[in-house]
């Protein structure tokens, strides 16, 4: 979500081409960062992987903000304009990316579709035993190396860029923060003799649920922008905390995400969103919120739905269409 590329041109699934070396040709579509094509190119596995990662994570970001006045809009435009930006959306974009790619390459490693990794190799679980139970860890180990790699810092004199590598390596903490070890019982009669145990990542749902707390909590630390360019320049950190026992770091070590500069509100179109005018919202929940005041109109309308339903032996559901009348709201403009 943190690229250049529209996001238009990411297919969901990548077709298949009889060429031997046909993913070479996938890497070049997404059009990445020489360092990141070559290590796209290792493995046929990754192309497939980083589209998946892509579409994850915008679904779950706009999911997430589905109540909010800046509800993902990941358009060309507004996405590239907030990304120049150091914005608390920004914060999340990079954290909701770089967790998105995590999980879905660790994943990817448990279900053999890559061929420079497989199951977790933790060496306290039974994980040979585990492939034959069906039960195959995901491997975090992989997968957190990779994309530290993958998405690495440019340049440590950079600091906008190391807020974004801060809030990227976030993303990954809480990946590995809701790892579970799942067990499963061998034995006669369903006894528990014997025990295969395995890793395993939290749903991805979850992982943004505790993004966006950590969004709504994020760290101001102090920055001054050049508004024609939106390039960041000096940071400190936030008052009343340290910068480090050295002094030469001026990023808080923290596990929350950093922002630089105060977000806008989103209320009308300009650069970053399409502002709220025409809006869907909640009349008890978010209209007030979402609609910044300026109220919001009601229209009535008729909808079918199926009702009534029961399930018939056998084996299908049976329901009736019921009418009912319901109204929506949506935010003047």
């Amino acid at each position: 979500l943190t690229g250049s590329e529209p996001l238009t041109i990411l297919p969901l699934t990548l077709e298949t081409e009889a060429a031997a070396q046909a993913h070479y040709k996938a890497c070049d579509r997404l059009k990445l960062e020489r360092k990141q094509r070559r290590m796209c190119r290792r493995d046929p596995g990754v192309a497939e992987t980083l589209v998946e990662a892509v579409s994850m994570s915008a679904l779950e970001c706009q999911y997430q903000f589905r109540f909010e006045r800046w509800n993902c809009t990941l358009e060309g435009r507004y996405r590239a304009s907030l990304l120049k930006r150091g914005f608390k959306e920004t914060a999340f974009l990079y954290a909701i990316s770089s967790a998105g790619l995590t999980h879905a390459l660790a994943k990817a490693c448990s279900a053999g579709r890559m061929e420079r990794c497989t199951c977790d190799e933790a060496p306290d679980l039974e994980n040979r035993e585990a492939w034959q139970w069906g039960g195959c860890g995901d491997n975090l180990k992989y997968s957190s190396k990779f994309v530290k790699e993958f998405l690495g810092r440019r340049s440590s004199k950079d600091l906008r860029a190391r807020v974004d590598f801060h809030n990227n390596l976030v993303g990954v903490k809480v990946i590995k923060a809701g790892v579970e070890t799942t067990c499963k019982c061998h034995g006669v009669s369903g006894s528990c003799t014997v025990r295969t145990c395995w890793r395993q990542l939290a749903p991805f749902h979850e992982v943004g649920k505790h993004l966006k707390h950590k969004y709504e909590t994020s760290l101001k630390v102090g920055s001054t922008t050049n508004e024609a360019t939106g390039e960041a320049g000096a940071i400190s950190p936030p008052r009343g905390r340290a910068s480090g026992s050295g002094g030469g770091d001026p990023l808080p070590r923290t596990p929350e995400l950093v922002h630089l500069d105060d977000s806008p509100s989103f209320c009308l179109a300009g650069r970053f969103s399409p502002g709220t005018a025409g809006r869907r919202c909640h009349r008890e929940k978010n209209c007030e919120s979402i609609c910044c005041g300026r109220g919001h109109n009601t229209q009535s309308r008729v909808v079918t739905r199926p009702c009534q339903c029961q399930v018939r032996w056998c084996c299908y559901v049976e329901c009736r269409q019921c009418t009912q009348r319901e109204e929506v709201y949506t935010c003047k403009g």
